[in-house]
Order: structure tokens, then C-alpha cells, then sequence
């Protein structure tokens, strides 16, 4: 017995240090490929139901910055851009006496917020659904405090995004077409789609302090003398098509136009049948690419929601600018051009999207976000462009976010759904735009 009891007083403190350890819920542990999924998800969805390019933009900035929001409350090397970005004030704090799981109140407010500016709910909340359960299971008291909390900051983001304009653009008169305008934009074949988003000039900006602040200069006269800047540019359009149809399936500038076309309102006809083909908008490609790059570099949680925050503020503003610009100078397409003047059988290698052509919006987005992830992730940061993958295109190598930036601007003339000018103006237009963000919106706190 005595032996006994001396084992039992050797072993009891290791006993009640179990017992303690196994009454002891597990705290729940939330990573960058959380929120990796939880963007997916989200473009998943978008693909789904078909948003437009600047819609699609606005999706992706609001819940990136609830979410980043939350986290630059206690992490110090960031900033909050409550009182910097246009409206925004500061986000409820957390009770005094609540422990917060800032991580997962940040991928909270992701979720929710997402999920109100979608159409198929049904579908992010499926996704949600099977995460809380989880997280309920690990530690139920942390889960159900930091969802109350991330709930708080979703209803702070989702009043101020309700004042930036859009649900009044909603019932805004449709794009009227003068057809006895030539230079004025008109509808594509082969869907004839009308322009959309006519009035997105008038959505709040992030961070610009107007949607004409960077009005890029006008394009060049319409004309259709051939000695007219305008013509020749018309003809290069038309010149570079032919030369890429030669060289077939070979052709180099062939492959560029449809690795980042990014166009969601392809139509394909079958017999009497026409259907859309459903891909990422120019948006949804670069944040992919700042996927890409989070994941090269290894970042944690706050890094990746770092990033992803103000590519996405930032492609959000390039669409306002841009959509400013289109709906302006209204010029035609060089589809309907070439069509009547040079070649009536003549197609784009890409379909032609519904929206006037000065100036390109890809040229524009592409500048704009190649400055903000070179200001993140440094020059010369070369990187293997997958994105395009589930569409059956290969892999892309860059070697900076600026030579993809060039490269994506100069696919949409190979593409000949552009004329140089809208393209050359429009990546400048970008990068002024990205310069302006790095150098106006202070989200990292120098060390």
C-alpha cells in the first residue's frame, strides 16, 4: 500500500495536467488557404452568375475590407483606412471583455458580406454552412463570440457600401445606340448585347477622389480617310489578324489574346441555340494572380488579407476611371468597322464585349494592379500564371507583374477587339492609378 500511494503522489501532478488538457478546448486555428478558399469561392460563384466586370470588382473590395478591417485592429504593422478610403468610418470595436479570434471574425466578415452581394446565396452559404460546423465543433464559445463580432463589422461595411450609388444605377435608363452616329459605339454580333453598366461613372470610388481624376486624353479623330490616324489604326487591327490567321494555331499573339481574354459574356451558337461560355471577368485574373504570388511567398493570414485588400481596392477604382472614360468618348469597335469598310466576313479572334471600346478596361485594370503587387511583392518578382487552367489554357511564365501587365494590355489589339491607342492611353491610365494608391492609401505601418 505504501508503495502504492507513493506512485499514486509521483504521477498525480502528470494526471491533473492530462485531465486539464483534455477539459481544455482546442483554439481554432484559421489560415491564408482559409481565405484562399473563401476568395475561390466567391469567384466560383461570380463565374456562376454571370456578373459583369465592374460589378464583379465591387464584390471583391467590400468583404476584403471588412475583413481587413478586423485585423488591423490588433495587429500593429497595419493600418486602418477607415477615414482614408471615401466614407468609411471606423468599425465597431469588440466588448471589452469578449476574447476575439480576430482570424476568424476577419473570415466571417468575408463569408457574410460576400454572400450579400451575390446572387446564388444558396451556394456561399452551402460553403459556409460546413465551416461553421466545424469550427463549432473545435470550440464552440470562440466560434460563436468572434462570429458575433465579425456579424457587427458586416453590417457596418454593408450600410456604407449601400451609399456608394450602385442600387440607384440599377433603374437608371438603358445604353441608347445613335445609329446614325458612325463613330458611336453599337452593339456586337453575334448576341448584340446592350452596353453595359452605361452609368458606372457614378459609383463612390475607393480611394479616387473622383471618376474623372485620371480622364485620359481623347482618342485620336474618327475618320475613315486612310491617311487618318484613326484609319490606320483601324487597319493595323485588321492587318495583325490576318497575320495571326496565317500562322494558325502556331501563332504566338493567338495564344496571348486567349490566355487573357476574360470575357464572361461569350456567346456560342448551335443551330438555332446560343449560350454563354462562362470565364473570370479581368478582375477575377489578377486577383488570381495575387493568389499566386501570396502563395510563392509563403504569407500568413494577415499578409494574404493584406493583399488581397488593395489589389482589389485598387482594380475596383480602375474600373470607375475606365467606365468614365467608355461611356464618354462612346467609340466604336473596330468589328464594326472593319465589317463595313474593309471586310464584311471578317471576325475578331476574340468576341468583341458589350461596351464602347476607349478605353480598354483590361489595359486599365492590368496597369493598375501590376503597380500595387509590385509595391507588395517588389520588382522582378517572376511568378507561373495558372489562372487560366480550368479553361483550358496552359501556364504562362512572367517575370514581373509589370511584363504581365504589358502583355495582357497588348492581347486585347491582338484580340482585335481594340485599337492601339485604347490600349497604350489605357495602360498608362492604369499605372497612374496604382501609383497614386501606393503612394495615397497608408496600410502598412513602417517597422
Amino acid at each position: 500500500m505504501k508503495y502504492n500511494g507513493k506512485l499514486m503522489r509521483m504521477w498525480m501532478p502528470v494526471l491533473v495536467l492530462f485531465i486539464s488538457c483534455s477539459d481544455h478546448t482546442k483554439p481554432i486555428i484559421i489560415t491564408a488557404e482559409n481565405y484562399h478558399k473563401s476568395v475561390d469561392k466567391v469567384t466560383e460563384i461570380m463565374i456562376h452568375d454571370i456578373f459583369s466586370p465592374p460589378v464583379a470588382s465591387r464584390i471583391y473590395a467590400y468583404p476584403n475590407i471588412a475583413a481587413y478591417e478586423i485585423l488591423a485592429q490588433k495587429d500593429s504593422t497595419l493600418s486602418s483606412i477607415s477615414g482614408q478610403l471615401n466614407g468609411l468610418t471606423k468599425i465597431p470595436k469588440p466588448g471589452k471583455d469578449e476574447e476575439i479570434n480576430d482570424r476568424l471574425s476577419s473570415l466571417v466578415a468575408h463569408f457574410e458580406l460576400s454572400k450579400r452581394l451575390i446572387f446564388s446565396e444558396n451556394k456561399m452559404q452551402e460553403f459556409i454552412d460546413s465551416v461553421y460546423t466545424s469550427w463549432e465543433q473545435i470550440n464552440k464559445e470562440e466560434y460563436l463570440v468572434s462570429k458575433a463580432y465579425g456579424l457587427k463589422v458586416v453590417e457596418h461595411i454593408d450600410k456604407w457600401s449601400g451609399t456608394d450609388n450602385y442600387a440607384q444605377t440599377r433603374t437608371m435608363p438603358k445604353y441608347s445606340v445613335d445609329y446614325d452616329a458612325p463613330e458611336r459605339w453599337q452593339p456586337t454580333p453575334p448576341a448584340y448585347m446592350d452596353g453595359i453598366e452605361p452609368h458606372w461613372n457614378k459609383i463612390r470610388p475607393f480611394f479616387l477622389e473622383s471618376a474623372d481624376e485620371f480622364k485620359p486624353i481623347a482618342p485620336p479623330d474618327f475618320s475613315l480617310d486612310k491617311e487618318s490616324v484613326f484609319y490606320k489604326e483601324l487597319q493595323e487591327v485588321y492587318d495583325i489578324s490576318t497575320e495571326m490567321s496565317k500562322e494558325g494555331d502556331e501563332s504566338e499573339k493567338i495564344k496571348i489574346a486567349q490566355f487573357w481574354d476574360c470575357n464572361p459574356y461569350v456567346s456560342v451558337t448551335r443551330g438555332h441555340l446560343m449560350f454563354a461560355t462562362k470565364k473570370i471577368t479581368p478582375g477575377a485574373h489578377w486577383v488570381g494572380i495575387t493568389k499566386i504570388a501570396l502563395r510563392k511567398e509563403n504569407a500568413d493570414f494577415n499578409q494574404t488579407v493584406f493583399a488581397y485588400t488593395k489589389v482589389s481596392i485598387a482594380i475596383a477604382d480602375a474600373f470607375i476611371s475606365c467606365w468614365d472614360e467608355k461611356y464618354r468618348s462612346n467609340l466604336v469597335r473596330p468589328e464594326t468597322l472593319i465589317n463595313r469598310h474593309i471586310d464584311e466576313q471578317w471576325k475578331p479572334i476574340l468576341q468583341t464585349p458589350p461596351f464602347p471600346e476607349y478605353v480598354s478596361g483590361h489595359s486599365v485594370v492590368s496597369g493598375a494592379s501590376a503597380e500595387v503587387l509590385t509595391n507588395i511583392f517588389g520588382d522582378n518578382f517572376s511568378f507561373n500564371d495558372n489562372t487560366e487552367i480550368p479553361y483550358g489554357l496552359p501556364i504562362r511564365q512572367f517575370s514581373s507583374f509589370k511584363e504581365a501587365a504589358q502583355e495582357a494590355a497588348m492581347s486585347r489589339l491582338y484580340g482585335g477587339i481594340h485599337y492601339r491607342a485604347a490600349v497604350e492611353v489605357g495602360l498608362n491610365q492604369g499605372i497612374q492609378i496604382g501609383k497614386k494608391m501606393n503612394n495615397k492609401l497608408v496600410m502598412k505601418r513602417s517597422k
